[in-house]
Formats: structure tokens, sequence, C-alpha cells
């Protein structure tokens, strides 16, 4: 299948070209290629209909022939936009809506955004669609905050989709008013609907809102979030930490088969929708904190914490040494690495098997068909022997083993303690508080090393707040 858009240097399917079973066999040869030294390649995962799975659709407004207004995607290597009427690899029901925008911002006599001029109005249209539960989501982003004649905009955008048989779930304009490539701005209006769509996978069911990160192909991250939590085997007594955790997707998918899960994001308006995504799911077994994940697992194996396996799914750049050292300081049994990019996973892979992590088998996912991206699940496992070779740098006499087993851990209770009262707590404090609610602690942590010295208490405002985080976790 070929598309016209190609004679005119769209650039957003290399590989459309090339049979679809050519483009899987070069994608594994790749994988193999790069990763094959360290662990068996097994076949790579594909579509069965490699068409129209795209959920997101980001289209850019200009100024056509005679002014009209049209939108579509930036040419290979330039800053003139292409206009698309349809799209191969976008979602059906989103090319209907990008033309019911487009007619209804033409009716309401709209202008495209000049970015060298600095004037205009409209710059670009997100689209997103619940694949499970048929909601669609319009976001228009503008350079000004005032949209004149929204609710006609409004009213006639719902009608123009209609008439396309396409219905509309929720309406958002977003500002962008600065001179930036980034396509949202900060501030948002919500038109019409309630802001947010649902959608579904792997059995449960997310928020969506138009700043989420939510994998573009649904079948097949359902693919690759089923073959990771295959992956970490599972079998409900473990404790799972899911770094890079974004909305929570990989995190709750594994909470069924997990005793707890804890997922650790640095967005906090990521965060904010695993928290809500966790709650409307029934999920009580999952919490989700804001902080820098290689900074909260180093505190938290410092504290000794533990966690049995780990999810990393990081983005194209990989990760960074710093996380994976603090990864092996926590000493998961388990290593569950899902890779957007075989380059940067072949070079954390150099790194983790130094740690004394060994790759037990790799399957690519084709989640992007036509392009050349690639995505990898592999499993790692601590190695016996080369795990006496990590350097931890604390003792095992110090470790209070006792909250992982009984509740949260202390950067969970600290960054509690902080996002609802606005104070800053110690690993002290928190363990005399524990005492003091007959919480078991380490043997020896944070106890006076002599009967004579002298240990600050803990205020009562922080007790207060401690105790609340307590209550919070089910501890007290």
């Amino acid at each position: 299948m070929d598309c016209k858009l190609r004679a005119k240097n769209c650039g957003g399917c290399p590989l459309l070209g090339l049979d679809y079973a050519e483009q899987l066999k070069q994608k594994e040869e790749k994988v193999r290629a790069l990763v094959g030294k360290y662990g068996p390649v097994h076949p790579i995962r594909g579509m069965e209909q490699p068409y129209h799975y795209r959920n997101k659709v980001i289209s850019t407004f200009a100024t056509g022939w005679g002014g009209k207004l049209t939108s579509g995607i930036y040419a290979a290597n330039s800053h003139k936009v292409l206009p698309v009427e349809s799209c191969l690899l976008q979602d059906e029901v989103l090319d209907k809506t990008m033309q019911a925008v487009r007619a209804a911002a033409n009716a309401c006599r709209y202008q495209s955004y000049d970015e060298d001029k600095g004037t205009g109005l409209l710059r670009h249209c997100l689209l997103r669609r619940g694949v499970a539960t048929g909601q669609v989501m319009v976001v228009l982003v503008t350079a000004q905050p005032v949209l004149p004649g929204a609710k006609n905009f409004v009213k006639a955008l719902l009608t123009e989709a209609a008439q396309r048989g396409v219905t509309v779930t929720t309406v958002v304009q977003n500002v962008n008013s600065r001179k930036t490539s980034v396509v949202l701005g900060e501030a948002e209006k919500v038109l019409y609907g309630k802001g947010f769509i649902l959608d579904t996978l792997c059995g449960k069911t997310y928020a969506i809102s138009p700043r989420s990160f939510y994998q573009v192909n649904p079948a097949q991250t359902a693919v690759l979030y089923g073959l990771a939590v295959e992956a970490a085997k599972l079998t409900g007594k473990e404790v799972v930490l899911d770094a890079y955790c974004g909305i929570g997707t990989i995190g709750l998918t594994a909470a069924d088969h997990a005793k707890q899960v804890v997922g650790v994001e640095l967005n906090r308006d990521a965060v904010q929708d695993a928290i809500g995504n966790a709650r409307h799911n029934g999920v009580k077994n999952a919490r989700f904190f804001a902080a820098d994940a290689t900074r909260w697992i180093r505190e938290a194996a410092a504290a000794g914490e533990k966690a049995d396996v780990i999810f990393m799914d990081p983005p194209r750049e990989g990760s960074t040494p710093e996380f994976l050292a603090s990864v092996a300081r926590m000493a998961p049994k388990r290593v569950v690495y899902v890779s957007c990019n075989p380059v940067t996973l072949a070079r954390d892979l150099a790194t983790l098997t130094k740690l004394g992590y060994k790759a037990e088998g790799f399957t690519p996912v084709d989640m992007f068909p036509h392009t050349e991206h690639i995505e990898t699940v592999v499993l790692l496992s601590k190695g016996e022997v080369d795990s006496k070779k990590i350097r931890v740098e604390f003792s095992l006499e110090d470790m209070d083993m006792s909250e992982f087993q009984d509740g949260a851990t202390y950067p969970q209770i600290k960054e509690y303690v902080l996002e609802h009262t606005g104070l800053k707590v110690s690993n002290l404090y928190i363990s005399q508080i524990k005492r003091k609610c007959g919480i078991g602690v380490g043997k020896n942590y944070n106890l006076p090393k002599s009967e004579d010295s002298r240990q600050p208490q803990c205020p009562q405002e922080k007790e207060k707040a401690i105790r609340e985080a307590f209550k919070y976790f089910g501890m007290i």
C-alpha cells in the first residue's frame, strides 16, 4: 500500500514502501545485531492489520489557497506544513474529526498563527481517541487566551463531526503564547465535556487528559505490557517498583499479580493521573510518587528497602549510569526493561551486566509499523556470583526491612508528609514515631550511638503529620 503524501516529502512512514513481513524481519535483525550477545532474541511481535493504529493526532494549522484554513504535518526536514486529509497510520475516526475541526474553524473565520509575524490565532489541534470506549477529545491550541465565538465553534464542531459519523466527547482550549516548537502551553480551558476521555487497556480504565502520556498504539501496547508482566514472573508476593511510571499503566497492569506496586515519576501531572487511575480502578495495593526516580531509589536503598521486581520504561535516550547504579544498589531479583530504542538498550545492558545482571531473553514488539522505531522487552535476573561485586554503602545491621512488609517506605512517608503539610521529616523522626506507635523498626535503626548521646526529638507538629501518613498507609 502506498500513500500520495510520500511524494510530497511527508517522511512520516519511511518504511511504507517495504513489504510488512520484510519490515519485521529487518527490525528483528537490528535488535539481534545490537543485543544478541547478551541473550536470545525471540521472534518479533507484529500487527495483523498494521494501518490506522495511531489513537493520537497532532495537526498544525496553516493558511492554504485563497486564505482558507488548512492543517497537516511538517514536511521532512522543513518547517513547511504539508496539508493532510487522511493518513494510513492515523485512526480513521480522527481523520474525520480533523476534517470537522477545519470546517468549524473556517466557519468561524479563524486564522492560522504565523510564527514569523506573531499574528493569527490557531496553532495546532491535538486529537485523542479511546479505542475501547470510542470517546474522542479535541484540543484546540491557540496563541492567545481569548477564543472568539467559542460557543459557536463548539456547536459547529459537534454538528460537522456528527455529519461525519463522529461523536466528540470533550473539547479543550489550550493556550500557548510562547515562541516555541512545543505543541501545548500551560493554560487550559474546557469548552465542552469533562476535559478528559476514558480508555481501557489490559483490563484497566484510564482517564486521558490533553497532557497525559498514553501509548499511541493500544493493540500493540497490550502485547507489550502483557510480555512485561509475564517476564516479571509475579506470584502475588512481590513488591514491584515501576520507575518512569507515567500515568501508571505498567504498574496498574501488574498490580493484580503483585503484593504491592510503587510507581515513581518526575512529572507531577502524570502522577496525579496515576493516583486517579488507581482509585478509579479500585486498585488499593499501588502507590505513586512525584520524584526523581534515581534519587528516590538511591534513598530507599540506603534506608534498607527492597523491591523484588523493578519495571523500567525509559525514554528513547535510555537510562543513566546513576539510575542503573541505584537499581543495582536496591538489588531486585528481576529487572524488566521496556525499551523504545535498541541502541540505548544495548548501551544500558553493558552497564547492567557489569552490575551483576544477566539478560534471559529479548522480545521485540512492532509498536509503530512503517517507521523505524522498535520496542523491546527484556528480563534481567540477578546473578549470584556477580552480585557480590556490587559495592553497597549501607550495612545490613542498619537496615529497617519491616517497613516494606508492613507499610510504606521511608521515602513514601516523607513524600506524603511534604505533599500534604509542606513539612520535611527525617528518617530519625519517622523511626521515633514508629516506636511510639509500636511499629517494628530495625534493631539498631536510628538508635543513639551511646546511652549518653542526645538525639533531637520529633516536634509535635511533625509527629502529627507522620501519624497521619501512617494512617493513610494503613500502618496504624
